[in-house]
This record gives structure tokens, sequence and C-alpha cells, in this order.
């Protein structure tokens, strides 16, 4: 459960011993200001502390103050782990691209040993795991200063970030509007200030929707490229992959560099890259072929704001010497829905019954939420060869996106079907399954065909509806290629700059 403020600032009386500790040694810098501080992002907070013109403890204190201001109004802390930072500052910082910066993981299947570990679930109230993720590693051995992990729709099963478990997650452009999912929480704390960059990940479009509800930059790596273990090294059937939401490119590249490659007992990697993914946001794309989506495979209807600010990021694209056509893909989207819930209700039946046993529980509505035991009560009765055909079905779509791709560098599309949700509208506590898995798939029809290819796909912040709420293009690379999409998103953001849009409320601290 969430610790208090009170209890949260206990460990203050730390902050004097530990005040001089960016690194080993580093002596007492001058505090930052908030203006400063926003004015940065995390690859411009660890300059700072390389410069030593701040200590990492010192940008650890002013993001747990604002975290503590921001979560009272948003939401978005699941757990609050301040101690635990204070003390790896402490014991000494390794050096990395993000020494001393601050940093939130998702509560979802990222451990840390000790550290209770939720899901999002009632059902992992009290579940604290003696290990530690490779992911949460990689980012530790990176410089990066863990002080929290941040809320989820319970296993990551929808669109918005609200839970029976943590409540909801706000969106900091409108309190009233969900903050995405299932990384709602991560979106609400970089889009609040809290952060410029924190984990999320992605099994249908879980970094991507809350990177266009909050209007950052979200990039879904290629399938393998980001370690997903030690349990597993795959998530629902290889749809699922880690990442980041961050407020700049770059931050979002340097934290690939950092991660990215195979762990022990991987199935496969993505390709390797020609040179460092952060080496990409500089260079020129050259001039691309871009395939206009505007309509997604299921025929949903998309709202003329998001097609218009689709169009507009076209526009943008030929501006910038690409060349852009209007085209579509052929793929049976009941087929391939009905695929994916096999494989996620089946994922999850394997999940919930391990841990129900373990904690001594019965499966119930004590327990999971409505729509989860929708998922758990088809997963049941899904046979072998249903999940077999499944997987051989995602296997097809994925040559088929392929061989289209073989014609076009990048696809342009929404993220989707409309501007930020108002919070109440997609969560798992309804009573229809049917309506509820109608509305969730026509709120985001694009975005889950490329987790079922594995390709990278990427949200860009480049719209803004007419009621000032951020609206995100897609753009999608073939399988391995984030090189591409990480020099088109460094020339999007040089050309249409966003760093600087942030909602009223991050200001106001």
């Amino acid at each position: 459960m969430k610790a208090t403020r009170r209890e949260a600032l206990k460990g203050a009386a730390a902050t004097a011993i530990i005040a001089g500790g960016g690194m080993t040694g580093m002596a007492k810098a001058a505090a930052i200001s908030d203006d400063d501080y926003l004015a940065q992002d995390a690859l411009g907070l660890a300059e700072l502390v390389r410069k030593r013109e701040v200590s990492a403890s010192e940008l650890l204190e002013m993001a747990i103050e604002r975290a503590s201001k921001q979560d009272a109004k948003l939401n978005f802390l699941a757990q609050e782990i301040y101690d635990y930072g204070r003390e790896k500052i402490a014991q000494g910082l390794p050096e990395g691209p993000f020494t001393g910066v601050p940093f939130l993981e998702k509560d979802l299947h990222m451990h840390i040993s000790g550290v209770r570990s939720g899901q999002g679930s009632r059902l992992y109230d009290d579940y604290v795991p003696d290990f530690t993720s490779e992911l949460v590693k990689r980012h530790e051995a990176a410089g990066l200063v863990i002080f929290g992990k941040t809320t989820t729709p319970e296993f990551g099963l929808t669109g918005t970030t609200e839970s029976l478990a943590e409540g909801p997650t706000r969106n900091p452009w409108d309190v009233t509007r969900s903050s995405g999912g299932s990384s709602g929480g991560a979106s609400s704390a970089v889009a609040s200030g809290v952060i410029p960059l924190a984990h999320a990940s992605d099994g249908g479009g879980s970094i991507r929707i809350p990177a266009s509800t909050c209007g950052l930059f979200g990039l879904k790596p290629s399938r393998g490229r980001v370690p997903m273990g030690p349990l597993r090294t795959e998530g629902w059937g290889g749809m699922s992959t880690n990442g980041a939401l961050s407020r700049s490119v770059r931050d979002s590249a340097a934290l690939l560099d950092a991660t990215h490659g195979p762990e022990l007992g991987s199935r496969y990697s993505a390709p390797t890259p020609d040179g460092t993914f952060l080496s990409q946001v500089t260079r020129e794309p050259g001039s691309l072929r871009i395939a206009l989506m505007l309509e997604p495979i299921s025929g949903a209807p998309v709202d003329p704001e998001v097609v218009e600010a689709t169009r507009q990021a076209a526009k943008l694209c030929e501006s910038l010497g690409h060349h852009v056509e209007e085209a579509s893909l052929k793929i049976d989207a009941a087929r391939m829905g009905q695929a994916n819930f096999a494989l996620i209700s089946t994922a999850l039946v394997v999940d919930i019954d391990a841990r129900a046993k373990a904690a001594g529980v019965d499966v119930g509505p004590d327990v999971i939420e409505k729509m989860t035991m929708g998922f758990y009560q088809f997963g049941k009765q899904v046979p072998g060869t249903a999940v077999a055909s499944a997987n051989n079905l995602m296997q097809e779509i994925a040559v088929t996106v392929a061989r289209f791709m073989a014609n076009y560098d990048v696809i342009l599309s929404p993220v989707l079907a409309s501007p930020p949700a108002k919070l109440g509208v997609y969560d798992l506590d309804k009573d229809d399954f049917a309506a509820w898995g109608a509305a969730v798939g026509a709120y985001v029809p694009f975005t889950g065909l490329f987790n079922a290819t594995g390709q990278p796909s990427m949200s860009v912040p480049l719209g803004m509806s007419k009621g000032n709420l951020p609206i995100g293009s897609m753009f999608t690379g073939r399988y391995g290629d984030e090189a591409t999409l990480l020099r088109l998103a460094g020339q999007l953001e040089r050309a249409a700059p966003w760093f600087d849009r942030l909602p009223q409320l991050a200001r106001e601290i």
C-alpha cells in the first residue's frame, strides 16, 4: 500500500548526510531551481551532475518533493520507495549516461528485490519479490536513481490507468481525463514535470497510448530488443516489450542504448544497430517513403480532429522532403482480435492461478476486477490448439506487413481514434465484457497491430485538439529499424519542438 507523506519524509534527515552524493566524494552543490529543473531533460540533468552544478541527492529530493505534491492531484505513484533511492546514492552511483537522474519504474512485471510489486491488482497486494528484474539492473547500471513505481491498470489490460487497487490516475492536461494506459502512471509523472523520463511497457499500445494522451515521446522497441526477464524473456506471446516515456527524443534513444541486448535465456533478439541509437537522433533521415493510414484495419471511426492532426503531421513530413501517400493494409481485424484475446487470456490464467495458489486465495471478484475475470474465464476454456493457431496467425500478419513495407520506410497513422478519454469510460470495473471490449477496441484501433508484428513504433507529440489536449502521431518502422524512426523523430523534434509545451499543472509546484 502507499506510504503516507509523513512516512515518505521520515528519511529527510538523511539528506544532510548524503547531500554531497551524486557520485562518491562529490562536494555539496547549489540546489537547482524549479524552472531550471523543468528546462532539462534526463541527459541534461546528468550533465549538471557530472559538472557538479547539482548533486544527485539534490535532484532526488526535488523529484520526491514534486512527486509528493503532484501525486496528491494525479495519483500516479503505486509504490513510494524514497529511502531506496537515498540509500543507492549513499552507496555511490555507477558512472553512466544518466548518473544521478531520478527515475520511476512501472509497477508491472518490473521487480525490485524487497519492494512490493503490485501489478495494479488486489491479488498482488502483499507480493514482495526476492529478485530484481534484468531491466531494473540495467537502469541502475546506467546511473538512474529509482525512487518509486508508477500505477497501471490491473495486469496492464486496458488503455486507461484506473484500478480498484490504486484508484484512477489523472491526466495533467485535464484531471477529468485519463492519462492513458497501461503506462498511465509514467505518463502522468513525466507530463506533470516530476521527472523527464520514466520506464514504460507496451503489449498493445501501452507506451504509445499514454504518450499520445499526455503530449510525450514514446517509442515501443522491436520485439526482443529490451530484456523482459528473468522469470520469462517474452510477454503475451511476444507482443509485449519494455521502453520509456520521455519529453525528449534523445532521452529515449540514450536509454535504449543503455538497456538493449539479449539477456540470459533469450529466445531471440533484435538485430544489432549500426552505431548508437543516440547518434541516430541528430542524423538526417534522408527522403523517406511514408504510407499514410487514416483508417484502422478494423474500420472503426476516427474523430475528425485526430484525422486532421495526422494529416498535418503528414504535411510536416512532406515539407521536410519525405514522400507521403495514402495506403491501407488488408488484414482481418476480427481474426487478429480473436488471436490476441486467446494469447492474452491464457497467459493471464497461468499468472493468476500461480499467484492465487501462492497467496492461498480463491480467484474471484474479491481479488480481480470484473473485466479481468472475463479474460480469466475465457482463457480457462481456450484449448492448446487455439493458442498455437493464434501464434501462427500473428506470424502470418507479420509477414503480410513486412511485404507491405517493402514499398515503404515508415507507416504514419493516428495513435488513438479520439483525443484523451474521460476517466471511467474504459476501466475494468464494468458489467458487460463484450461491450467493454468493443469500446476499448474502437478507442485504440491502431496500436495493437504492431505488437502482433513486433515492429518498432512511436508516438510523436505533434498535435493538439481545439480543447488543448495532446494528439500523438504514430510512426512505425520495419522490424529492427529503430534507427530510421529515431532519425525521423529527431528531425520532427527540430522542426516542430514540443519540449517546453507542458500543461499548466506542471508549473504549479
